[in-house]
């Protein structure tokens, strides 16, 4: 518990630093980022939660696409597909290069394009349920079996209101929705990692 209170701090530190790395480029605390911190937050307290095949919670165990669901769902209140290959399909495709904490990343592991995914933390780490026998864990997309079988990445429409989401060509043609209503705002993000080193 103690090392993932520490893992969840330090990648929420990573995201505040990645966020402000380009002075032109600055995210404020909007509703994007908050849920993108508690994304963050939520995917690495699921480290160490067993593997298991079409496996949709923490309690039985997850899969690939039932991990990265579950955390958009719980975190972002977002209800993505049920397969890996459905959810590529929607949100926003983000060249490599522009990549940031909380978007999806997308490999080739069964020799079907788009057969894995994870979520992205930064600095080059994702973290994923990876396959049969395994656990969730956070991995380096620097690795050589990970780079091989990159296939892209997607930024879902992250909000904190309730949505589905839908392909691209349904978003287009959707009218514009009504501003959200308003809501609580979450800790920002000093106190939330007082909060956690407060207990290590």
């Amino acid at each position: 518990m103690k090392l993932q209170k520490i893992m969840i701090a330090f990648w929420l530190m990573t995201f505040c630093v990645f966020a402000r790395a380009d002075g032109a480029q600055d995210v404020p605390e909007t509703s994007q980022s908050n849920a993108v911190q508690e994304i963050l937050m939520n995917a690495l307290s699921l480290t160490g939660v067993k593997y298991k095949y079409g496996g949709t919670t923490p309690e039985t165990g997850l899969d690939c696409s039932g991990f990265v669901r579950y955390v958009f769902q719980q975190a972002a209140h977002l209800t993505l597909p049920r397969s890996t290959r459905a959810i590529s399909q929607q949100g926003q495709s983000i060249p490599q290069d522009q990549l940031q904490p909380g978007d999806l990343v997308f490999f080739n592991t069964l020799k079907n394009a788009f057969s894995h995914v994870g979520i992205y933390l930064g600095d080059g780490k994702f973290v994923h349920a990876p396959s049969s026998g395994g656990k969730v864990h956070v991995a380096d997309m620097n690795d050589r079996y990970w780079t091989k079988r990159y296939n892209g990445a997607r930024r879902m429409p992250v909000t904190e209101q309730p949505m589905i989401a839908q392909p691209m060509i349904a978003q287009a043609a959707a009218s514009a929705p009504p501003p959200p209503a308003p809501v609580d705002e979450p800790s920002s993000l000093p106190s939330v990692l007082s909060q956690i080193t407060a207990h290590r």
